[in-house]
């Protein structure tokens, strides 16, 4: 099935975001992938954490027979990440704590996650997927 992928970066969540929330009963999985920025000298994520996970995920979205669409969310550069008043990190939707972050967008909120120490588990991004 169709792996339909959209970003956004803090300047351009909202709008983005309104979006995909109004297309979301239109698929059968909604997801939310918190990443790191590409740091500009290496167009490499500053973030080993997303490195790792993001190939893993990408291929299990891919792979699978659901109708899934993914908002993919830039958190900004690490020195905007770790202030402890990033949008998304004190935001009650998201409250999140570290990044690479994929949430499960479900009757308009956060139906399930998989944090940044298990984000590249294949068994939990098909836990993921299927609601599980």
């Amino acid at each position: 099935m169709p792996l339909n992928m959209v970003e956004a970066t803090r300047s351009s969540f909202d709008q983005v975001f309104e979006k995909f929330r109004s297309e979301a009963p239109k698929n059968q999985v909604n997801l939310i992938l918190f990443l790191a920025d590409k740091d500009p000298s290496t167009s490499l994520s500053w973030c080993p954490d997303c490195v790792r996970a993001e190939p893993v995920i990408y291929k299990k979205l891919e792979a699978s027979s659901k109708d899934v669409a993914l908002l993919r969310a830039f958190v900004g550069d690490r020195s905007t990440w770790r202030n402890p008043q990033h949008p998304w990190r004190v935001d009650s939707r998201f409250k999140l704590k570290g990044v690479p972050t994929l949430a499960r967008w479900e009757n308009d909120a956060v139906n399930g996650r998989l944090e940044d120490h298990e984000a590249h588990l294949e068994h939990k991004i098909d836990a993921l997927i299927s609601g599980k």
